[in-house]
């Protein structure tokens, strides 16, 4: 079989990126995500499905914190661009919450609906919302960390030059989209050249916000190598950048360490005060 990618044919490719297959009974881990983000929305104060542009699934949801001047947290959900809903991880935002962070939790039209032009650029319409009504959400200047795992982290990493964005955590980061294209992924996404050049943040890195590149040392080595790969450029550029690999984590468990005591709660913290 052809050699597509780093000396991958298709079948290595479609078992590089199946995330869902290299972690045990998926299904199972996700329901009890949706258990936990359940509880939290049931405890929480919360403003659930706000919408930011006119799309079905343009919306997001809003925990405030009590205090004044606090930090915020905007979290963009995974899924390959094309699975799950921000309803799955909302236990990611009691850690943060707890902490006196406000949490986003965005949602955005899926694939194969959306192109990943528009993927994009509802994201960007989003942070553009919450610029405009910085007051309504208590957002304060240079306190605004947008964030994301895997999907979410590419989206992170494609967005964070916009001007509300001060601090950006992307999460098990797809930052490169031609292996992308070249697998089971794509059947969905039919990613054009354009967008696979215009929206793989490995090829455009600048000196620009401060980040801190989240992975599991236990994912698939091609969502490591993303990672590792992006944070060498961020450093080699001279951009601010912390990249952590959290021993003991997959893909999914890594998103347990928002608890209180977790590292990405931890992560998130120390990047805030640079």
């Amino acid at each position: 079989m052809q050699s597509l990618y780093r000396n991958m044919n298709r079948l290595q490719l479609d078992a590089a990126y199946n995330n869902t297959k290299a972690v045990q009974d998926f299904p199972a881990l996700l329901a009890q995500f949706q258990q936990r983000s359940a509880a939290w929305y049931a405890a929480a104060n919360v403003q659930r499905d706000i919408p930011y542009a006119n799309a079905a699934r343009a919306r997001f949801d809003f925990f405030p914190s009590q205090t004044s001047n606090a930090a915020t947290l905007i979290f963009i959900h995974g899924g390959y661009w094309q699975n799950c809903t921000k309803e799955d991880f909302a236990f990611i935002a009691e850690g943060p919450c707890n902490s006196n962070i406000n949490v986003i939790l965005a949602e955005y039209t899926l694939a194969p609906e959306a192109s990943m032009t528009t993927i994009v650029n509802e994201i960007g319409a989003l942070l553009d919302f919450l610029a405009h009504h910085q007051p309504r959400f208590n957002i304060t200047p240079g306190k605004v960390c947008l964030s994301g795992h895997s999907a979410g982290g590419h989206l992170t990493a494609v967005h964070r030059g916009h001007p509300l964005v001060s601090h950006a955590m992307p999460i098990s980061a797809l930052v490169d989209l031609e292996p992308i294209s070249l697998s089971w992924l794509n059947d969905n996404l039919a990613l054009t050249p354009k967008e696979i050049r215009d929206y793989s943040p490995i090829h455009s890195v600048s000196v620009g916000v401060p980040v801190a590149v989240q992975v599991g040392a236990e994912e698939l080595p091609e969502l490591i190598r993303h990672s590792q790969e992006y944070a060498e450029a961020l450093a080699q550029c001279g951009n601010p950048v912390m990249y952590q690999r959290v021993a003991g984590c997959n893909h999914f468990s890594l998103l347990n360490e928002f608890q209180p005591g977790g590292k990405l709660l931890q992560a998130l913290r120390d990047l805030l005060v640079q």
